[in-house]
């Protein structure tokens, strides 16, 4: 398709027949020339896509030729154009800017291959209690469970028994019901914001929740949509600790993060001191 497309756009001066010209065509089949700086057939491969028609292939590929010869005309003006200064300037950070893609890419692939991690249950523990004062709450959480019915549910008053007692037989046949449920949750253990405990039980709201929402409180509610049951185990309020549960992937990111730049000190140091030991590196007094 490509090949019925090629387009020779002499954007500047009449077309080269130097050997240089010659040299770069041998490359490839040249569709669109800036000055001194080729658009190749091989370019603009695949650009089009599969399916479309020759119409739409053909816009694709035009806008793409323009578009490049657009960029290409627009830095050869702000290269002649922009002061000594500024260009001095802007091509010390491209070189600090490429530098910086090679260097973090060899990090990345040095880090990825080296770095252990494997985190124990010890180790977040130690560093959740070492570091406990850093972890305090912006939002409130709760440990609850919940189940939400129709009004005419059968055996409710046995679902009713099975939720408040919840043994481990209960908890079974409270699963093996739950497709019967409107809504539920029934890991207690779980901390989650209140916010969105608030979002998901019609009956709570942000002027209610309070009174609704405290440890070792248990209540039911019905509504003309169904029956609401729940049992708070656990609150906690703004500014207090974050439970270990609940922050445990934050940590365990930390950590790593911690480990990761160790890693890369280490890897720096080697580095040094085998150029030193390679006499590749010296500071002249």
């Amino acid at each position: 398709m490509i090949k019925r497309l090629v387009v020779t756009m002499l954007l500047s001066g009449s077309l080269l027949s130097s050997c240089k010209f010659f040299q770069k065509e041998a490359e490839g089949t040249i569709i669109a020339r800036v000055n001194d700086e080729y658009l190749l057939e091989q370019d603009v491969e695949g650009i089009a896509g599969e399916g479309l028609s020759s119409e739409d292939s053909l816009n694709i590929v035009t806008n793409y030729i323009n578009n490049w010869a657009t960029t290409k005309l627009l830095l050869q003006k702000a290269r002649i154009n922009l002061s000594e200064e500024k260009t001095l300037a802007f091509e010390e950070l491209v070189n600090q800017y490429r530098a910086d893609l090679y260097i973090n890419a060899y990090k990345e692939a040095l880090v990825t291959k080296s770095l252990d991690t494997s985190i124990t249950k010890e180790e977040l523990e130690q560093y959740y209690e070492q570091n406990k004062d850093n972890f305090k709450l912006n939002e409130e959480l709760v440990q609850l469970r919940y189940i939400s019915v129709t009004k005419d549910y059968n055996e409710l008053e046995a679902l009713k028994e099975q939720f408040d007692r919840f043994d481990a037989q209960d908890q079974e046949l409270l699963h093996d019901q739950s497709l019967q449920f409107k809504s539920y949750s029934l890991n207690d253990s779980a901390w989650v914001k209140v916010s969105d405990v608030v979002q998901k039980i019609p009956i709570l709201n942000t002027e209610n929740k309070d009174d609704y929402l405290k440890a070792s409180n248990k209540f039911e509610v019905t509504d003309s949509l169904g029956v609401y049951m729940v049992v708070v185990k656990d609150i906690l309020k703004r500014n207090e600790t974050s439970p270990l549960s609940y922050i445990q992937p934050t940590l365990k990111q930390i950590i790593l993060n911690k480990r990761k730049l160790e890693l890369i000190r280490k890897l720096e140091k080697d580095l040094i001191n085998e150029a030193y030991q390679k006499k590749q590196f010296k500071i002249y007094e």
